[in-house]
């Protein structure tokens, strides 16, 4: 019997885009398009004196501009996610935020006005024609500081700019700190970061009058949540609204949100009854949306063999100056996923969440999970510094035992089975822990210093609240070709792979057989889209749930054309044949052929081949990752080298190795660029100072190292295929694995803590003040 899941197949999508067949947005040419353009901000906060569109509305080729004042009372603000049925929060209040600018702009490059032109370059000619004037007014940048009392009010309606607020506790802190024979207190800053998909974010729509409909493609991870919004905010019947998704390069949590111009473009395709394409440049999108910000306080009380009694921590978190429906995610999943693998019986945990006068922030990759587990991963190796211990040890004398899962953390979040420990001690071995660790000590003063860092940490995956249920379809037609309808959107994911693996081992067929069809709400009308590692633990089991029905009376038919019973029906190998005569039996096509037709069928079966069903993720599972980075670091420079590096993870049952793999890989690089090389910087004034890749330093190839990898594979009970999150896992322990290595190397040097990234001349100067002490 061939058994498909489990295998290392290629993925499917990938003839196509490899040969340049792929179709991305900016691909597609409608007769008649125009070309859209946005004018934004060049100013983080200030009060708009006067905006006159006159000169570029008269330049010949503008078929549109459009300001605030010509959609006042026409299209209402960009929704937020209410954070309703996550966490009752002490606060939570949104800010209105405008599809353009009002009265001012709370953000440098917030959109202020939309042109419309026959071409590209006739509508960036026009944006230069908008006669426009400022009052600058003092920006809100830091968290802190934007909350504290006399700062800057970005909004009215947010008088003191803490949009949102939440304390969890557990246990009893107080007691916990004043029994402890150690307290680690530390101060983190997780930098902001820019996602950088490769592809960036468009959107075309077009209107045909005729038929009432209005078709919009736009690069999203979600078609039918944008479909809702497009509906919902132009007041637009669902039946004559269609999004389609085309191929997406790229995302990291992006395109999991609503932006301006999502809801502005075929609102004047509606208007213009044309064809309206806008593309994302860089500079914009490096300007629309930002991951991370956060400043974080940790204090853990240990006892002297570095066991956990307690923790207080708390998060200030730079939300920029509107939400987005993502904002509110990232800052609450630091907050309750701090504890990681961990024992902790006490805890104090709270959250600030700020406007500030920077871009919106929102889910990116991890999010939340690798701004908490910095500061968890970082605490405990200041405590094995500070006690004499070996970070190894502190790890496992604090892992939750095999023997206490389900394990509820004192803030009421359920973990499923693990084993930490194991994980551990693998990743471990493969790094050569202790061969490094020896290599390190022989070092001489003058010779670049050796450094081992270590992460072990949890990751949930599935998302909350409805996103937690997703839909499928499965059809096959007389000639036995499958077709499967999901509302996961992959970009980048190789769903389409993995999901015909789990229907030909269903079914029995080979995956060859399967097509897998997504990103368009015509072909199936419900999803909530790709995000969370959601895909394969609620979208791949909503199919499984399917395949059920689908096997069931597949079987049926199968039992009565064999005359056999159907606990003895097999589909395997293409065929439905009886157990106890193997040699007899049918092709999976005429099995298929013989369910379409009603003659050849048992009494009360009706004919064909359509299911449809749903499944409902009861609670998140969570992944389990232990990775160990070797670095050195040359004392006279600064620079890091990566020597060596290894990673574990559990992500449950695995369908297609490869495809993990491949996550892994992805995951770790954009950690390591959080570590060494990525960080949006401002200005005094609120100035973004990357306006390109030349100022924003993605890590190249010659950045990575060769991986050691390998998984562990305890399923989780909460999906029927055993799966856990595996998507965003490696992001997580990358960064704070790379930034306790370089510090292990430079604690002979007197330097306790570094905030990322780490780059030569901030390692350098670090050496220097450390080694003057």
């Amino acid at each position: 019997m061939t058994t498909y899941i489990g295998q290392s197949l290629k993925r499917f999508e990938d003839a196509a885009l490899v040969t340049g067949q792929g179709s991305f947005i900016n691909d597609i040419v409608l007769p008649g398009m125009l070309h859209a353009a946005v004018l934004r901000s060049d100013f983080a906060h200030a009060e708009i004196k006067s905006l006159d569109v006159a000169e570029a509305r008269a330049l010949p080729g503008v078929a549109a501009v459009l300001t605030a004042a010509d959609i006042a009372g026409v299209i209402p603000e960009i929704p937020s996610r209410p954070m309703t049925g996550v966490q009752d929060m002490d606060v939570f209040n949104a800010p209105g935020h405008p599809l353009l600018a009002k009265d001012k702009t709370c953000y440098a490059g917030q959109a202020v006005a939309i042109v419309v032109a026959d071409n590209q370059y006739t509508a960036r000619e026009a944006l230069e024609l908008i006669r426009f004037d400022y009052q600058p007014l003092p920006p809100a940048l830091e968290p802190r500081n934007a909350v504290a009392e006399g700062a800057p009010v970005v909004h009215a309606e947010v008088p003191n700019n803490v949009a949102m607020a939440v304390t969890q506790t557990g246990g009893d802190v107080d007691a916990a700190f004043a029994e402890a024979d150690h307290v680690a207190r530390q101060r983190f800053d997780a930098q902001r970061l820019a996602p950088v998909p490769m592809e960036t974010r468009g959107v075309i729509a077009a209107y045909q009058p005729d038929e009432a409909m209005l078709t919009v493609w736009n690069s999203t991870q979600a078609a039918h949540r944008v479909k809702e919004h497009i509906s919902d905010m132009l007041q637009h019947p669902p039946d004559g609204l269609r999004v389609i998704t085309p191929e997406v390069g790229g995302t990291f949590g992006m395109k999991d949100c609503i932006f301006p111009e999502d809801i502005l473009v075929p609102y004047l395709s509606l208007l213009l009854e044309q064809p309206v394409k806008w593309i994302e440049d860089r500079q914009e999108n490096l300007l629309a949306y930002h991951g991370r910000g956060m400043d974080l306080d940790m204090e853990l009380a240990v006892k002297s063999d570095g066991t956990i009694l307690g923790m207080r921590f708390t998060v200030f978190a730079d939300l920029g100056a509107y939400f987005l429906l993502t904002t509110a995610s990232a800052p609450f999943n630091a907050l309750r996923r701090v504890a990681g693998p961990y024992h902790i019986p006490a805890v104090e945990l709270k959250m600030i969440g700020a406007i500030t006068n920077k871009t919106p922030t929102g889910a990116y990759r991890g999010t939340g999970g690798p701004e908490s587990a910095f500061c968890m991963e970082r605490s405990l190796d200041m405590i094995a510094r500070d006690l004499g211990l070996d970070p190894v040890d502190v790890r496992k004398r604090n892992f939750i035992p095999v023997d206490a899962f389900p394990y509820e953390t004192a803030t009421g979040v359920t973990y499923d089975a693990a084993d930490y420990g194991q994980g551990f001690q693998r990743a471990l071995e493969l790094a050569d822990y202790y061969g490094w660790k020896s290599k390190a000590a022989e070092r001489a003063p003058h010779e670049p210093a050796i450094g081992v860092g270590m992460a072990t940490i949890l990751k949930s995956s599935g998302a909350s609240g409805h996103h937690r249920e997703e839909r499928a379809r499965v059809t096959i037609e007389p000639t036995g070709d499958v077709s499967v309808y999901t509302g996961i959107s992959p970009h980048g994911q190789g769903s389409s792979t993995s999901f015909a693996q789990i229907v030909a081992d269903e079914l029995g067929v080979d995956p060859s057989r399967v097509e897998v069809r997504y990103g368009d709400t015509a072909a199936f009308p419900f999803g909530y889209g790709t995000s969370a590692s959601r895909g394969l633990i609620v979208g791949g089991s909503a199919l499984f749930s399917v395949l059920s029905d689908t096997r069931a009376k597949l079987t049926a038919v199968a039992s009565h054309l064999l005359d056999c019973s159907p606990g003895d029906v097999r589909l395997e190998g293409g065929r439905a044949f009886d157990a106890n005569r193997p040699g007899a039996g049918i092709t999976f096509p005429e099995l298929a052929s013989a369910a379409h037709n009603g003659e050849l069928l048992p009494v009360g079966l009706e004919p064909g081949l359509d299911f449809t069903g749903s499944f409902t993720l009861p609670d998140n599972p969570h992944s389990f990752a232990a990775h160990v980075a070797v670095v050195e670091v040359n004392k006279d420079t600064g620079h890091i080298n990566i020597l060596g590096y290894a990673g574990v993870h559990d992500c449950g049952r695995i369908v297609n190795p490869m495809l993990v793999e491949g996550q892994i890989h992805g995951g770790i690089a954009q950690g390591i660029g959080q570590a060494l090389t990525e960080g949006v910087v401002y200005s005094p004034t609120g100035q973004p100072l990357a306006g390109s890749l030349m100022d924003y330093a993605v890590p190249r190839s010659d950045l990575m190292p060769d991986l050691v990898l390998d998984t562990m594979n305890i399923p989780s009970d909460t999906n029927p295929l055993g799966a856990k999150g595996i998507g965003s896992v490696s992001t997580v322990p990358a960064p704070v694995a790379v930034t306790n290595a370089v510090l292990d190397a430079l604690a002979s040097s007197g330097v306790r803590h570094l905030d990322t990234p780490l780059t030569p001349e901030k390692v350098w100067r670090a050496i220097q003040q450390g080694e003057s002490k």
